[in-house]
């Protein structure tokens, strides 16, 4: 039986930068379906009151810099060391995300994924600005006129939406968020979890 590994992704996300490129190879290895479910992050958050953790717990004492230790060894562990944070985090996503939401078909939409987290996560564009995305799309040779027209699309507007608002109703409350069915797991310190799902364990 071939599971479907949904992700639900925001860009914006710089632990969707993280999850991503691990949990590729964990479909492979698993013979898992892989399928990118857009969402609109700040949406997500305004709908379950969730806030981003350097926001959230900046009152903790100790747990900021906890958290950013723990990151630092995840990029340390997978060798990820083209890795810059975004000096604009939180910053609005909603461009790219509708771009994510016009690709014609998984394949599509997955080779935007892996265009835009160097873009954003290495490089730092500016993911507000179009012709930072036009850029982005050209160099991977993708079709920008269309893609950038349908960002303004009712439908693709809307089906951002849809997406966010049936993320949250199926548990979600931030990024990276994994499905197998009905089973969820939130972040990426459960990717091993996730494999160990996928090869027969318990959840």
């Amino acid at each position: 039986m071939t599971h479907t590994l949904e992700l639900l992704l925001d860009l914006a996300a710089p632990n969707g930068y993280l999850a991503w490129y691990p949990l590729k190879d964990i479909a492979e290895r698993t013979g898992a379906e892989l399928v990118v479910t857009p969402v609109f992050l700040g949406g997500m958050h305004k709908l379950t009151g969730n806030a981003p953790p350097m926001l959230r717990d900046a009152d903790v004492k100790g747990k900021v810099p906890y958290a950013a230790r723990e990151f630092q060894r995840f990029l340390d562990r997978h060798a990820m060391t083209k890795f810059r944070m975004h000096p604009a985090l939180p910053f609005n996503s909603i461009l790219v995300q509708r771009i994510l939401v016009a690709a014609q078909d998984q394949a599509e939409m997955q080779a935007l994924v892996d265009a835009f987290q160097p873009a954003v996560w290495e490089r730092n564009i500016d993911c507000g600005d179009a012709d930072a995305m036009r850029a982005v799309l050209e160099e991977g040779g993708f079709e920008a006129d269309r893609l950038l027209a349908a960002t303004q699309d009712p439908e693709v507007k809307q089906a951002l939406i849809d997406n966010t608002e049936s993320a949250v109703g199926r548990g979600a409350f931030g990024i990276p968020t994994v499905l197998v069915g009905d089973e969820m797991w939130f972040g990426k310190e459960r990717l091993g979890q996730i494999e160990d799902y996928l090869s027969g364990g318990k959840p």
